[in-house]
């Protein structure tokens, strides 16, 4: 079985900043047959298991720390054995969502990941999250963006620990150089290309000021 890219959608909630919002989540999980990384663990770690269906889980790997993300990860880790990797710059958002619980491996910037013959390179890219991250398989021609680019544009930054013009030079400098038919897996809804966001650049920024 050649590397596949499997997406669960599952459905929860949202807190932070005193709000509580209703969301579905996508959970990624690249792989063949013997070996999978999933890529955010979300709302429900008995879905996700099912979905690896007794592969080795080689990482769990958190785009960001928001509890929407990562509300399922001990739990998934606990049921997987596999260990779990988040940038530390998004240890307060950790602690908001796993009080006590102590901090998953770091990622850094330029660290790579091998699953089934295949190579996935971490990239930091700061602005939804101090923290957020994405993860880029040239092998697939995919980037796996979490909720740093959506189709339509940048994520969200209007809450606490964002920044926006901080997300749109991650975006600037990390994804809009990867080539424009890279498919974009994003963290919520439906995927995209770089090639398809890029020349809305211009809008982003003047929807910020």
């Amino acid at each position: 079985m050649a590397v596949e890219v499997q997406k669960v959608v599952t459905s929860g909630t949202f807190s932070l900043d005193g709000g509580t919002w209703d969301v579905d989540n996508n959970v990624w999980l690249i792989g063949d047959d013997q070996q999978v990384i999933v890529i955010d663990a979300a709302h429900d770690a008995a879905a996700i298991a099912d979905a690896v269906a007794g592969r080795e889980v080689v990482a769990i790997l958190l785009t960001h720390a928001h509890d929407d993300h990562v509300d399922a990860a001990p739990a998934l880790a606990e049921a997987t054995g596999a260990p779990v990797y988040l940038n530390p710059a998004d240890a307060p958002l950790w602690e908001l969502a796993h009080p006590g619980v102590p901090l998953p491996a770091p990622l850094t910037d330029g660290q790579t990941f091998e699953v089934a013959g295949t190579t996935l390179v971490v990239r930091h890219t700061p602005g939804h999250a101090p923290g957020a991250s994405v993860f880029v398989v040239p092998d697939l021609g995919a980037v796996f963006t979490g909720d740093t680019l959506f189709q339509g544009g940048p994520g969200a930054t209007g809450r606490s620990f964002s920044d926006f013009p901080t997300i749109v030079d991650s975006i600037t400098d990390v994804l809009l150089a990867l080539p424009p038919e890279t498919v974009v897996h994003t963290g919520h809804g439906d995927d995209t290309t770089i090639g398809a966001e890029a020349p809305h650049r211009q809008e982003w920024i003047d929807r910020g000021h």
